[in-house]
């Protein structure tokens, strides 16, 4: 296993060990559950907006690594961005895990720690587990009621 791997495992698990902006978020205004039927994974991810600012944000409930780790980072990599920002980096993001390998674009090198899940597109199912979190943080940016799925 090459150096690169290890350190992208090892930032996996302490994000999955110890998760950043884990709980509730009391004062939220924004708000959406997410649930992956394969896996299991449930969460719900809370944000306050100002203007279009993302001034706080937290997740909450149950899922595996991958899910917890990937929900993790993304409230450390969209605190403090403009939705327009958090958008570009779901879209990098979501091009990571489900674009052409062989294409390395600009968007690799702007996701900062969220690139650690790039060996995850090896593994569809687990695909689904990574990118929850942020389809139920695109839903609670929609504020369409609906419950975000990887289905």
């Amino acid at each position: 296993m090459s150096e690169l791997t290890d350190l992208y495992q090892e930032v996996i698990l302490d994000h999955n060990k110890a998760p950043r902006n884990f709980g509730v978020l009391e004062n939220a205004d924004r708000t959406a559950d997410g649930h992956n039927p394969l896996c299991g994974d449930m969460l719900r991810v809370s944000l306050v907006l100002e203007g279009d600012v993302v001034q706080d944000i937290r997740f909450e409930g149950s899922g595996c690594a991958i899910s917890k780790a990937s929900a993790s980072i993304m409230t450390e990599a969209v605190k403090g961005k403009r939705v327009a920002e958090v958008e570009a980096l779901f879209e990098g993001f979501h091009e990571l895990m489900t674009g052409d390998p062989s294409v390395k674009g600009e968007a690799g090198a702007e996701l900062g720690k969220l690139a650690v899940f790039e060996g995850v597109r090896e593994f569809p199912v687990r695909v689904k587990c990574a990118t929850l979190a942020w389809h139920t943080l695109e839903a609670a940016l929609r504020e369409d009621g609906k419950v975000a799925s990887t289905e």
